[in-house]
């Protein structure tokens, strides 16, 4: 018997080695694979152009937009409005590529670019009608610079003055951030303050309809905005009493565009585009197809004037 236990003693500390061993092997992690790190996905470049500013322009630049990206499917463009004062400071702010404005930049807006060291580039695109309305019923015309600045400082506020019907003139305006509101008041109020009762109205669509329901109103805004509308009448404006009364709109309808473009509408305006410093490409080439042929042909449909017959134009840097 004492033979048999010590032969079964060796035999049960090598099994209980071979266990040992077993387990020790079954806790090691499986040794790593020698795989080179796949190499990361080049960053596809940026074609997303934003548009911001005049609410005169946004038509147009909407237009634009949806022209150039059907022809260029890899560029996504967005256009918002706002006003051409909200538009500049996004483009200083560096939140917008593009800032289109119904009036040249100021002389503080410029200043504020060159002491944060931007270069602004100022690019006209398009000429505009600045037109004024009245409702269809009023028997009114034409008027005169002088007397249209008289209606807005509020040194007429009755439509007997000007040679209307003895009522209550209604006048609406733009908002202050709009590029038409600051435009209307440096060439039309020669930068004297509207009357204190001037309605604003956030949009040249909303002077529209407002004028086209009130029958002693009267409005302004970009001509296209007044195209097709019966129950507005847009009135000739004369330079002085003794200048020929001429109108932002055709016989057929349609914008004056040589009178216009000419200037001798007497609130005739360019419409711009500001960009920062050296643009990329991609941006760079957007801007030359608006100035393009085909960009001008846009101009055209939308109801804007184009810069010359041949819708050719040249790029001007602000100094």
């Amino acid at each position: 018997m004492k033979s048999f236990l010590r032969l079964l003693a060796p035999l049960s500390m090598a099994a209980c080695l071979l266990a040992t061993a077993a387990c020790s092997d079954s806790s090691k992690a499986p040794e790593a694979k020698n795989v080179s790190p796949a190499a990361p996905a080049p960053a596809p470049a940026s074609n997303n152009i934003t548009v911001k500013g005049s609410d005169t322009m946004v038509v147009l630049g909407q237009r634009w937009a949806e022209t150039y990206m059907k022809e260029h499917p890899d560029v996504t463009i967005q256009v918002t409005g706002g006003g051409s004062g909200t538009g500049i400071a996004a483009l200083l702010n560096g939140t917008t590529n593009l800032a289109n404005s119904s009036r040249p930049i100021k002389a503080e807006e410029m200043q504020k670019a060159k002491e944060q060291g931007k270069d602004i580039q100022e690019f006209k695109v398009a000429f505009d009608g600045l037109a004024v309305v009245v409702n269809h019923n009023s028997p009114l015309q034409n008027l005169t610079l002088q007397q249209l600045m008289g209606i807005y400082t509020g040194h007429f506020n009755n439509w007997k003055e000007v040679g209307g019907p003895d009522q209550k003139i209604l006048r609406y305006c733009r908002e202050a951030n709009s590029g038409t509101y600051v435009f209307f008041k440096e060439h039309v109020l020669v930068d004297r303050d509207y009357a204190p009762d001037c309605q604003t109205m956030p949009g040249t669509g909303a002077v529209a309809e407002a004028v086209s329901k009130d029958p002693n109103g009267i409005g302004y805004g970009g001509v296209s905005y007044f195209e097709n509308r019966p129950e507005l009448k847009v009135l000739a404006i004369k330079k002085d009493d003794a200048s020929e009364a001429i109108s932002p709109v055709g016989a057929d309808g349609k914008p004056n565009a040589s009178q216009i473009r000419s200037l001798q509408y007497p609130i005739s305006r360019n419409l711009f585009v500001y960009t920062l410093g050296a643009s990329s490409p991609e941006i760079k080439a957007y801007v030359d197809w608006m100035l393009s042929d085909l960009g001008q042909k846009v101009v055209t449909e939308v109801g804007y004037v184009t810069l010359k017959d041949q819708g050719s134009a040249t790029a001007n840097a602000v100094k």
